[in-house]
């Protein structure tokens, strides 16, 4: 399952798949290296030299969520309405409902009241 996200001021798009990442487990650090995604190709080189192919045994489950954490990260939203549903629905954002009354600040929580 593919999700479309957008800059908002490049208006550069950017298609990320959800879930297991095959690629990463046949090609290991070279999906996120065409990507463009300069850290991530580096930290699996990094891995891949020390572990040999068994960091793509961990970073296969893994790489696609942290690459869309990273796209979130630097303003990329989602382009469709698709696309806001899947990241409402795995986790990455929240839905911006109206029924929120109250903000609540972090003057307003005591770790210390049970």
């Amino acid at each position: 399952m593919k999700i479309a996200l957008v800059h908002p001021e490049t208006r550069q798009v950017k298609l990320a798949k959800i879930g297991f990442s095959w690629t990463v487990l046949c090609f290991n650090f070279f999906p996120p290296l065409f990507r463009g995604d300069w850290k991530w190709a580096a930290i699996m080189f990094g891995c891949t030299i020390i572990t040999g192919n068994f960091s793509a045994l961990v970073f296969m489950f893994i790489y696609n969520k942290l690459y869309i954490k990273e796209l979130l990260s630097k303003g990329y939203q989602a382009d469709n309405e698709i696309s806001r549903q899947l990241l409402i629905t795995y986790g990455f954002i929240v839905d911006d409902c109206d029924t929120y009354d109250h903000v609540v600040d972090d003057e307003d929580i005591d770790p210390f009241d049970f």
